[in-house]
This record gives C-alpha cells, structure tokens and sequence, in this order.
C-alpha cells in the first residue's frame, strides 16, 4: 500500500505539470484552432529564465518564477503579434510552420545564451516528509499544491471575470464574439500571455526535480498534444483530466512495467483511448 501511495504522490506530481502545460496548449487552440508547437519552447524559456534569474541575480525561488512568468508571458505575447497575427487568415499549415520556427528559433537562443550542457535548478524545499509511511519530497508537494490552485484559480477566471468570459466566448465562436464587439486582438493577446505564464510556472516548478537544457521543453508539448486529443481538443476539463490520466499512467506504467517505456505509454493510451472514443474524453467542450 505504500508503494501504491508513493505512485499516487508521483502521479499527481506529473499530472499537474503536464494539466499546466496543456492548458496553455488548449486555450491557444481555442482561439487559433492551430496546434502551438512553439509552447515547448515557451516552457523551456521559463525554466531557463528562472534558472538565470536564481544562478546570475540572486533571486530567491519565487521571485525568479515571477519574473519568468512576466518574461515568457511578454514573449509569449510578442510571438503571437509577430508571428501568428499576421497569419491569422493563412491557411491552417503557414500558423504550424510558423510555430514550429518559433520553437526552433528559442531553442537556438537558449543554446546560444546558456549552451547545450543540461543545468540544475536549485530550489530552497529540499526536505522529506513522511506521510503515512509515504517519503514525499517537499518540492513534488509544492508541485502539487502550487499546480492544482493555479488550475483552480484559472477556472475562476475564466468563468467568473468579464476577461475570462471574452476569452470562452472567442473560443466558441470568433465571428459571434466580434459581433457583440468583443475586441479578437486584446483577446488573444491575453490568451498568449496567460499560456506563457502557464508553462513558466510549470517549467519552475519542475526543473529542480528535472534538468533544464535547450531542448526539455519537446517531449513535455508532444505529451501536452496527446493530452489535449484525449480530453477534446480545445478543453479546458478535458486538458485537466487527460494531464492527471497521463500523469498516473506513466507513475504506475513505470514503477509496475519498466521506467524504460515510461515515455511510451502516453502515445499508447492515446490509441487505446481514442480506438473507443474518437472525439475525446470532453467531446461537448472541444471544436
């Protein structure tokens, strides 16, 4: 029963990584109806910006995730205005290209900036506690704690502010919205920045139990696509619930099958999932 709780504390440690970095993926979807392949690398970006902000600057632990989360929030915002804005009428294979240009060229400027070896980020939570026979690490606590509010606080956004209502009611239908005047320009401008500001906080809460290297952002956005295809694409439950499945299929495939096909088990639940249900888990919630 203790290994089965201590592969619960690891699913829900991963699942809430990968529920942040999907909602970001699922809100820009929403507004662009575009996969945003460039939100790895937004994720990247966070982790080495709280990496530099901690290790150049002094910045304590929460201070350098803030100010991650304003950078990447700026460049997430500055990509969608230089980049996607002026595609928003392409067809829908010039906004991928251009994504995953973007992707390719924040990676280059991380290698650039901070090179190609991996780096460790510091966190000042290093202690154990022992919950019930449970060794929970502080810092995949704080994962959790700090992932689930901000779940909670985005869902309150977006259903109880005139902001977050814009931001639905684009997502639902973009030629109703301007319609009722709703301004398409601030919305997704506000969009990107709140996807930057996701995987930031994701990408700081993650790395002092990971490494941060240019690259750490590809395998994080190609899982944070299987969850957003399983939940409905363009869900925001459905990105909640498909991070959580995810997260406790690869805790429980790792520990009861081998951690060498860790990776692995997301794309094949992705099959097993979609051969039943086509649409995805939310089907009412995507487009």
């Amino acid at each position: 029963m203790d290994l089965f709780l201590q592969q619960v504390l690891n699913g829900l440690t991963l699942g809430g990584i990968y529920s942040l970095v999907a909602l970001g993926l699922t809100l820009v979807y929403g507004i662009l109806h575009v996969p945003n392949f460039a939100h790895g690398a937004f994720y990247m970006a966070g982790a080495f910006i709280s990496f530099h902000l901690m290790k150049a600057w002094g910045f304590n632990y929460w201070l350098a995730m803030l100010g991650s989360a304003a950078c990447v929030a700026v460049l997430a915002t500055l990509a969608e205005r230089l980049v996607f804005h002026p595609l928003r009428k392409a067809s829908g294979l010039h906004p991928m290209i251009a994504a995953i240009g973007v992707l390719l060229f924040l990676e280059a400027g991380a290698q650039a900036l901070w090179g190609a070896d991996f780096q460790r980020m510091q966190t000042p939570y290093t202690g154990i506690v022992e919950l019930g026979g449970v060794t929970a690490p502080v810092q995949r606590l704080l994962i959790i704690g700090a992932a689930f509010s901000l779940v909670v606080v985005l869902h309150l956004f977006l259903t109880r502010t005139v902001l977050g209502s814009t931001i639905i009611a684009m997502a639902q239908n973009r030629e109703g919205a301007a319609l009722v005047g709703i301004d398409a320009t601030r919305v997704s401008m506000l969009t990107f920045a709140i996807s930057g500001v996701l995987a930031a906080v994701a990408a700081t809460l993650y790395a002092p139990i990971n490494l941060v290297y240019p690259a750490m952002g590809n395998l994080v956005i190609t899982k944070a696509f299987v969850i957003i295809i399983l939940g409905g694409m363009g869900s925001v439950p459905g990105a909640i619930a498909g991070g959580l499945i995810i997260g406790f299929a690869e805790s429980f495939g790792a520990f009861y099958i081998s951690p060498t096909y860790k990776d692995i088990i997301a794309f094949v639940l992705l099959v097993a999932i979609l051969s039943v249900r086509p649409q995805g888990i939310f089907a009412q919630g995507a487009r």
